[in-house]
């Protein structure tokens, strides 16, 4: 029995061995806008949330990689072939033999990826990783569940020897790319039917947002669909992984987290609501299940901007789902939840291009939705006008040398002042096309004085004060004379 066992094995493995050599899937992929640092000597591990398009990234890798080098050089391998149920560390390294046994001309000679797909489902494949990488000249880029394969955890079983890349749903740059309507001029080009175009997309997208299988797809499909998703989250990543016990309460934190999107929480006030609810669940356990949540890529939590380690924790944060699809799917009221779903869009956006996001609270008690730096200490906007500019540009001013300076594009939370759906969609449609309609609060370093304002900026570096919309200014004295640029593009 075990060697029959040990035969079928060892054929799947052999079957595996030729399709990974062979061609590539027949099927188009649409490209991700998604790139591996370029750090020697390590592995890459793809992480991201379930059905985000983690396979399909590493096949477009293995795409690219056969663009230059020999396909035998570059190798795809599944896990997920029931037929390899029980194999382990052992017969990875007999896989790794049989591949040398038919191209030795490579072993230790030549350069060669292998691309490993839900690897997490082999016991020992990160000392079976190390060894090869110390003893063979082979790049890894593996990838699998997020219920077995964490980034804490990859860098800890690797010994150092990974980098963690995180996959989400489409953005608005590749959810256009896979319509085939992406533009091939820069946003500050688009003709004004491609800037109409991209506006009726946009609100589009912010309902279906970016899943790879939502596209396409009917209202009550979709919203089965990625219902579906949140509860495979739940029960496999969370619930199997860590154990839990209390799945009623689990699902009620999700439930509230996806219909009160882009919205502060706090554990307190989680867990009162909880035991009037009549779950009986300890404040500790509501810190692990949200913590839970976030590690499974469901949530992402945003604290306040401060410096002060202790404040940090003790304020609320704020909560976004991982994809605008999400708003409407769990949406029981009927709402639109467009200003939320761009709020999240744009949130996105600058942890896609590596800022570290927070919120700022003023002493009268306005709210700067995002305050964005980036690597350096570098802000991601400033009195220059630059928007949410990416780690590659310029500015005039030395990182620390200026007040620190954040742009409101989504909204402003102060009394008597009410940002509608038509004046943000307007924001975000402009930042596609060349044209920025913008919203701000310029902070001061001693975070005592604000003064709201709002503008629009042409292409062509004119600006222009928008008539009636200085009465709400709350500073006392100017903040200077502000130079405007054209911003950059906005793929979000």
């Amino acid at each position: 029995m075990i060697y029959a066992f040990g035969v079928t094995l060892l054929h799947a493995l052999r079957e595996q061995l030729n399709a990974a050599v062979g061609g590539l899937p027949e099927h188009a992929l649409t490209h991700r806008d998604i790139r591996l640092p370029k750090i020697p000597n390590k592995a890459h591990a793809v992480i991201g949330m379930r059905r985000a398009g983690k396979t399909c990234f590493l096949r477009q890798l293995q795409q690219a990689c056969r663009g230059s080098v020999a396909a035998e050089r570059a190798i795809f391998i599944g896990f997920d072939d029931d037929r390899l149920a029980g194999i382990d560390a052992g017969q990875l390294d007999e896989l790794l033999e049989e591949y040398y046994r038919r191209y030795p001309q490579f072993r230790r000679r030549e350069r060669v990826w292998w691309y490993l797909d839900e690897i997490q489902l082999v016991p020992g494949w990160d000392r079976f990783v190390r060894r090869a990488m110390d003893t063979e000249q082979i790049d890894f880029v593996v990838s699998g569940s997020s219920a077995r394969l964490l980034s804490r955890e990859i860098h800890s079983s690797l010994r150092g020897r990974a980098v963690a890349t995180v996959v989400s749903p489409f953005c608005f740059r590749e959810y256009l790319r896979h319509r085939g309507e992406e533009s091939a001029s820069s946003a500050p080009r688009f003709t004004a039917a491609e800037r109409s175009a991209a506006e009726k997309r946009l609100r589009e997208f912010l309902v279906v947002g970016g899943f790879p299988e939502a596209q396409g797809l009917d209202e009550a499909t979709r919203i089965v669909l990625l219902q579906g998703y949140v509860d495979t989250v739940l029960f496999r990543d969370v619930v199997e992984r860590y154990g839990v016990t209390q799945v009623a309460a689990l699902r009620w934190i999700t439930r509230h987290a996806l219909r009160s999107p882009c919205s502060s929480f706090s554990v307190n006030r989680l867990y009162n609501d909880l035991r009037s609810q009549g779950h009986a669940i300890g404040k500790a356990s509501v810190h692990d299940l949200l913590g839970h949540l976030i590690d499974a890529f469901l949530l992402a939590a945003v604290p306040i901007a401060t410096e002060s380690e202790r404040r940090r924790n003790t304020n609320p944060r704020k909560l976004y789902p991982v994809d605008p699809g999400l708003i409407q799917a769990f949406d029981s009221g009927g709402r639109s939840n467009a200003g939320h779903a761009l709020e999240l869009v744009v949130f996105n956006e600058l942890r896609r291009r590596g800022a570290d996001v927070a919120y700022v609270k003023t002493k009268g008690d306005l709210e700067v939705d995002f305050l964005a730096r980036y690597p350096g200490g570098r802000e991601a906007t400033d009195r220059d006008g630059h928007l949410y500019g990416g780690p590659d540009s310029t500015s005039a001013h030395g990182a620390g040398s200026r007040p620190a300076v954040a742009f409101v594009v989504i909204a402003i939370a102060h009394p008597g002042f009410r940002v509608d759906w038509p004046r943000r969609h307007a924001a975000a449609a402009s930042l596609i096309g060349g044209q920025r309609f913008e919203r701000y609060i310029d902070i001061r370093p001693t975070m005592k004085s604000a003064r709201l304002h709002e503008r629009a900026v042409d292409p062509h570096h004119r600006a222009r004060d928008m008539p009636g919309q200085c009465g709400a200014e709350k500073t006392a004295g100017a903040i200077g004379k502000d130079r405007f640029v054209t911003p950059p593009p906005f793929s979000f």
